[in-house]
């Protein structure tokens, strides 16, 4: 009896290790090109205690991205950050990411942004460096949608550049 109690102990200690210290660093990103409103929808997952560990160290205050009473100050720390660390290219020219805003899904943040004004994608350049600064072993997961066609990218730091083309629909 005890040791099947002991073996029990072990596995629910271990969970909670795991949970709360996950053993990968992956962020993933998902880009979305909605023809109909002729633009680009991105939202970007990432660990939230990752994401606010590198918050904390870079701007030196308190991060508490699930606190609501902080939610705007928060909003400019997640935007500023993504917008640092993510860049796309649409057709070889620079677009502007607008920050949407971000949520908390499972043990992440997803943030969102779009581009607008975006009637046709046949190559989109990513340079993603998100928690690279931070987290050595960081991985970026890609994936573009662009006339129902979907492609993925995966970068390992310090790899930073992905590129997608498309044919133009019919």
């Amino acid at each position: 009896m005890a040791s099947i109690l002991y073996k029990w102990l072990i596995v629910f200690s271990l969970t909670g290790f795991i949970s709360t210290h996950h053993p990968i660093f992956v962020s993933v990103t998902e880009i979305n090109h909605n023809a109909a409103n002729k633009s680009l929808e991105i939202s970007c997952k990432i660990f939230t205690d990752d994401l606010e560990q590198t918050l904390r160290q870079q701007n030196k205050i308190r991060v508490d991205l699930l606190n609501p009473a902080s939610k705007q100050a928060m909003n400019v720390l997640v935007n500023n950050y993504i917008q640092k660390h993510l860049q796309l290219k649409v057709d070889d020219k620079d677009v502007v990411l607008e920050f949407v805003g971000f949520e908390q899904q499972e043990e992440g943040i997803i943030s969102f942004f779009e581009v607008k004004n975006i009637a046709m994608v046949k190559k989109l350049d990513v340079t993603n460096t998100i928690l690279y600064e931070s987290r050595p072993q960081q991985m970026q997961i890609i994936h573009v949608m662009v006339n129902g066609e979907r492609k993925s990218s995966r970068l390992n730091n310090p790899d930073e550049k992905a590129s997608f083309q498309f044919a133009p629909k019919p």
